[in-house]
């Protein structure tokens, strides 16, 4: 028996401390506005309480056999005093506490407010003043100030209005005369040095030799396709073409060489030379064309190897000019005379213009039977697809029809199951069911 007291006291100590821990965690969650020296000392007087529990726990333990009843009642009359004392406590001391934060902040808060209206006050004063004098100083520089720049401006003004018309007008007429010279000078240096450069170029045979085979092989390259044509192509007599076109049957292989008369032609119009100087240098530049002709006739045109024609290809368009617009009779006869055609880099692109459209009608027909070929195989591969295209069309026929026989059974099966669901009862209490008549549905054929 004294066991079954000492362990029930035992768990009501427990229970007590427990009690007493939670409401101290409670009362110092409910406290969070008391400082924190509040919170220090119950947390001192919450331990030192344990520990006297503890104690008296220790103590009461060596007397429960003899008093358990006492040492309960009165550990239980202790606890409860000490607990009352505690609350009591902590009530005083929260509401003193609270009382003295609320004077406290309301002395602070009034001061604050008169410190600050204090403050404005003062500010508000000093910025009038301030502002009152620095604008009356200001109105008065003002004024001081407008007048004298007002006699200054008009004055100022008056002597930079005419400075600066004067100025301008110096300065527009410089510039204008500046840009005329510097355009004029431009434009000399750039005559001078095309002039230089092509007096340079054109005052060698071999250099406008070169000019010629450049302009030439340049024409032919950018209209024939690279198997359509040659350059310094040697022919079976060991003379060797600027260029040999390939062209297509009765065609065939044109020679084509480039040619510049350009000395006899400058003298023509030399304004230094005399009347009979000027005759003589067209006689022989007509001479120098003929003699280049018959050059291109002996060389380049082979029986068997060339086509029964060269032409003659001259780089610049004056010269060809000339040629043809005053020397037709005896120059470019000459020359039909011989199998030559003299062209111009204008005509020239004509020329191989037209054989670029006969090179490709050509390679067009080599092309037909191929063509040829592909429909016939296109029209058998059409025929197949015709065959299957109808074989296919009879098996989705046929799908169809299936179809139409699975939906007429499908009606069947769904009015069966609803009769069943729409049973009836007879008199005697017997289920009795529909009879389905035979007829078939709409579109049913079996």
């Amino acid at each position: 028996m004294p066991e079954i007291l000492i362990g029930i006291l035992l768990l009501f100590i427990l229970a007590a401390a427990l009690w007493l821990g939670f409401g101290f965690s409670g009362l110092a969650r409910r406290q969070n506005g008391l400082p924190e020296r509040l919170a220090q000392i119950m947390e001192e007087k919450h331990r030192a309480m344990l520990s006297d529990l503890h104690e008296g726990l220790a103590r009461q333990g060596d007397r429960l056999n003899s008093s358990a009843a006492e040492n309960a009642e009165r550990l239980r009359s202790a606890v409860t005093q000490e607990l009352q004392f505690t609350r009591d406590a902590l009530e005083k001391l929260q509401l003193s506490q609270s009382a003295s934060l609320a004077q406290t902040r309301e002395a602070m808060l009034a001061q604050s407010a008169e410190q600050v209206r204090a403050n404005q006050e003062l500010i508000q004063s000093t910025l009038r003043n301030t502002t009152q004098q620095l604008t009356t100083a200001i109105e008065s520089l003002t004024k001081s100030v407008d007048g004298r720049l007002e006699q200054i401006s008009g004055k100022v003004t008056e002597r930079l209005d005419e400075g600066f018309k004067k100025t301008n007008e110096t300065f527009a007429n410089v510039m204008a005369r500046l840009a005329t010279i510097d355009e004029a000078q431009k434009k000399i240096d750039g005559l001078t040095t095309n002039m230089v450069s092509l007096q340079e170029l054109l005052g060698d045979k071999r250099s406008r030799g070169a000019f010629g085979e450049v302009q030439l092989e340049a024409l032919v390259r950018n209209i024939l396709p690279p198997s359509a044509y040659a350059f310094q192509q040697t022919l079976s007599n060991g003379n060797r073409v600027d260029c040999l076109l390939m062209l297509p049957e009765p065609t065939g292989n044109v020679a084509v060489d480039s040619k510049f008369p350009l000395e006899n032609y400058h003298r023509m119009f030399a304004a230094e030379l005399s009347e009979g100087d000027r005759a003589q240098a067209l006689k022989q530049f007509k001479s120098d064309v003929k003699k280049h002709v018959d050059a291109i006739s002996e060389k380049y045109i082979i029986p068997d190897e060339t086509s029964d024609g060269a032409v003659m290809f001259v780089p610049a368009e004056a010269v060809f000019a000339e040629i043809h617009g005053h020397h037709q009779d005896d120059v470019v006869d000459y020359a039909m005379q011989k199998r030559v055609w003299i062209v111009s880099p204008t005509t020239m692109m004509a020329i191989l213009n037209t054989a670029r459209a006969v090179i490709k009608d050509v390679e067009t027909r080599k092309q037909v039977h191929i063509i040829k070929d592909a429909l016939s195989k296109l029209g058998k591969e059409f025929s197949r697809f015709d065959t299957r295209m109808k074989k296919l069309a009879d098996h989705i026929r046929l799908a169809h029809e299936d179809a139409e026989e699975v939906h007429v059974t499908s009606q069947k099966i769904s009015r069966r199951f609803a009769q069943i669901e729409h049973v009836q009862l007879d008199e005697s209490g017997v289920p009795v069911l529909e009879v389905l008549s035979d007829e078939p549905i709409v579109g049913e054929d079996s």
